[in-house]
């Protein structure tokens, strides 16, 4: 019996061990993926074509590469298909070609344009120097940076990639690529769109103003050439010498931009500014004043156009409509309320706030002479003007651009002397009313009773 029972356990444990057995060897099995960097590397050998890339002769492309971080993308590319690389020679890329553009390449910020210029030399599949298209026909074919390079033959038999002659065709051969040597860099017309924009900004902007002569301000004449100015100094002349007397600006004598570089546009500046401003919103009658009422707006350009700077201190719309109608009807009042808003220097926010926690009070001058703006830290801002007549910034920096600043105020500023004229006529005024007594309620009822039935004149209290 005890057998019996040993027996029965020891055939159940074995059928239960071969079940287990069974499910193991049925369950699916799911084998751990390996990385894409994993595979690509995998599959990367010494014999490969970026290998040969990289111990050729090609070292300045392929330092460029490595600088580019683009390894990493070759091998999947090289993983997934055959490539065709047009390799520009040494000299190309170290002599030949423009320095400043070399630089715009290697700055980090243009990590972008350095990529996509060496992925338009690789394309996703072989192209051998036997498969090239005769010279009645061309091939087009897309590269990894998803421009198009032109495959031709020329008519003396040499073959070309857009503009580069091939001056060695299949220079390196591998299994999985092929390498063409080319006479020059071939540069992609985004790169080369985004590397001239970049470099007409940086023209402008790195060309300081030019000297001015020197004027006798007695016959307001030449006296002699005005010696070379350095980099980065004011003009010659400060810019009120640019200014006539008189409630417009005429010409006067002032750095001009007869000079050999032509780069300040003044009136373009000036035009832009005002745009910013109707796009802004809520400064519309300051620009309608610079452009309609006034000639401020032209002669505003042309002083830019000379080489000087411009600060805007712009009233709002709601400040501007509290201007009464004797403030603008008298000749020359709009001028002269803008010239009091411009100040003829270059201010930003930042640069205005900094100096008046610094220094407490800050005076600028201001282009209606002699007066000028005081500016003062208020509730961490910068007010300007004292008392009835002083206005806080409001909307800063609306508009900078190294030339001309604008900031936005929250109200019209006068002079000092002005204001206190204007608070005296308004201390006196009330001092010619007479006073007179005032009536209760009761003695109102009772006048306006008496004026029904024409009494009320018997009566000085009802007078």
């Amino acid at each position: 019996m005890d057998l019996r029972i040993g027996g029965a356990s020891a055939l159940s444990f074995l059928l239960l061990l071969f079940f287990f057995a069974g499910t193991c060897f049925a369950l699916p099995e799911y084998p751990q993926k390996p990385s894409s960097s994993a595979s690509s590397t995998a599959q990367i050998n010494s014999n490969s074509v970026l290998v040969a890339l990289l111990d050729s002769h090609y070292s300045e492309l392929a330092e460029l590469v490595e600088k580019a971080l683009l390894l990493q993308t070759l091998e999947e590319a090289v993983g997934r298909h055959n490539i065709t690389i047009f390799a520009p020679r040494n000299d190309a890329v170290d002599r030949d070609l423009d320095p400043d553009f070399k630089r715009y390449l290697l700055e980090p910020g243009n990590l972008k344009s350095l990529q996509k210029l060496l992925l338009f030399h690789v394309i996703p599949t072989r192209v051998g120097s036997d498969e090239w298209p005769t010279h009645t026909a061309s091939a087009r074919h897309q590269t990894l940076s998803q421009d198009h390079l032109h495959l031709s033959s020329l008519a003396s038999g040499e073959k070309a990639v857009d503009l580069a002659r091939v001056i060695h065709p299949d220079s390196v051969t591998r299994p999985d690529g092929v390498i063409h040597a080319i006479e020059r860099l071939l540069i992609p017309r985004s790169v080369e769109d985004d590397f001239n924009r970049r470099r007409s900004l940086r023209s402008i902007t790195a060309v300081k103003p030019e000297g001015a002569p020197e004027v006798d301000p007695r016959t307001n004449r030449l006296k002699k050439p005005a010696p070379p100015t350095k980099p980065g100094s004011s003009p010659v002349l400060p810019i009120y010498d640019a200014l006539a007397p008189g409630p417009s600006l005429a010409p006067a004598p002032a750095p001009g931009p007869g000079g050999p570089h032509h780069h300040f546009n003044g009136h373009a500046q000036v035009k832009d500014f005002i745009q910013t401003l109707l796009h802004y919103g809520g400064y519309n009658e300051m620009a309608d004043i610079l452009v309609n009422l006034t000639s401020l707006a032209t002669e505003m350009g042309r002083l830019v156009s000379e080489g000087y700077v411009l600060t805007v201190l712009a009233p709002n719309d709601e400040a501007m409509a509290k201007l009464t109608t004797d403030q603008l009807s008298e000749p020359g009042a709009p001028e002269q309320i803008m010239y009091y808003h411009l100040i003829p220097e270059y201010q930003t926010e930042e640069s205005m706030y900094n100096a008046v926690r610094r220094f407490g009070k800050v005076s600028y001058e201001t282009l209606r002479l002699p007066n000028k703006v005081v500016a003062q830290e208020a509730d961490g801002s910068v007010k300007f003007g004292q008392g009835d007549g002083s206005a806080y910034l409001f909307d800063p920096d609306i508009y900078t651009d190294g030339r001309i600043s604008v900031q936005g105020i929250d109200g019209v500023l006068f002079p000092a002397e002005e204001v206190e004229s204007k608070s005296e006529t308004k201390t006196v005024q009330p001092a010619k009313i007479v006073a007179r007594p005032r009536r209760g309620k009761l003695m109102e009822v009772a006048c306006r009773m008496l004026s029904t039935v024409g009494q009320n004149s018997r009566f000085t209290t009802c007078q």
